[in-house]
């Protein structure tokens, strides 16, 4: 029986759903857990550190398939085996973090799904922020100081606020004991709308967030539903669980003979705007009827 090697960035408590859309995807293709397949979790809690120690410990039990989400946990695991076939999940570019070759022939024991933006995406989240809130002139962008690739989208958001007259502010963190002190800085600055970048330490932590950013009373952009749906204003971007389904069909194509250097790495074409109107109505913001009519998703 095959065993499948499920390595996650976050805590299970938080990101149950994900493993949960993974097994969905494995259904949908005829595995049964327990009867054809077997799949062995592994949660780093948001310490990337783990990494290491939590792909040692599948190698070990001889797993036949390792999916790892997000840049760290692909890259710990590429570095611990060249044979054991690697599905990642939501890495931002894995040319440029040295995973695969290239998208179309991603070479050696590793391919997946990338979140990797078409240049100017990340415009969009300054473009559908404004049109929220339009007399944000001040937007703070709040990222992990351990996340990859962020500089292109940085150089999108800046280039949209140029075009917009808003004023963005970019503030780091290395950790969730962070949070408060750079939403202090915000209020600080003025700011009126925030952008979150979305990595592993802000997706662990995106209830922490979103309760700062209502305190304070800063409506926010994700990158990610579910931010929207634990309560954050708005989030554009892929479905998180839809990648996570989809990894299930390149563990069936390996399973049944595929190699990783033979199957391209998936980007993104689904996209979701969520907008919260709870949180809207708790801000005090009226959201456009011209924006409410492109959401997919509208939480009341």
């Amino acid at each position: 029986m095959p065993r499948i090697g499920f390595l996650e960035a976050g805590s299970r408590s938080v990101n149950q759903n994900f493993a949960d859309a993974f097994r969905q995807g494995l259904r949908e293709l005829g595995y049964t857990e327990g009867q054809n397949i077997r799949i062995e979790e592994r949660w780093a809690e948001g310490r990337s550190e783990r990494f290491p120690d939590l792909v040692a410990d599948l190698l070990k039990l001889k797993v036949d398939v390792i999916v790892a989400a997000a840049n760290l946990g692909a890259m710990a695991a590429k570095k611990a085996t060249t044979t054991v076939p690697i599905v990642f999940v939501g890495v931002a570019d894995p040319v440029g973090a040295g995973l695969v070759e290239s998208l179309a022939r991603p070479s050696g024991n590793v391919t997946g799904l990338s979140v990797a933006f078409e240049e100017g995406f990340a415009g969009k989240w300054v473009e559908l922020l404004k049109e929220a809130v339009p007399r944000a002139s001040r937007m703070a962008v709040l990222f992990d100081q351990a996340s990859a690739a962020r500089e292109p989208s940085l150089r999108d958001m800046e280039t949209a606020a140029a075009a917009l007259r808003v004023r963005l502010r970019e503030i780091s963190v290395r950790e969730a004991s962070e949070f408060d002190a750079a939403f202090a800085t915000m209020a600080r600055d003025g700011a009126g709308g925030l952008i979150v970048w979305t990595s592993p330490l802000t997706l662990r932590y995106r209830a922490r967030i979103v309760q700062l950013a209502a305190t304070r009373h800063l409506p926010a952009m994700y990158g990610f539903g579910e931010f929207a749906r634990a309560g954050g204003l708005m989030a554009y971007g892929p479905s998180v669980r839809e990648m996570f389904r989809r990894a299930a069909t390149y563990v069936d194509r390996i399973l049944k003979g595929s190699k990783p250097a033979d199957l391209p790495v998936e980007q993104p074409t689904k996209f979701e705007l969520v907008i919260n109107l709870k949180t809207a109505k708790a801000l005090g913001l009226t959201i456009p009827p011209s924006l409410l009519a492109r959401a997919d998703q509208i939480i009341q």
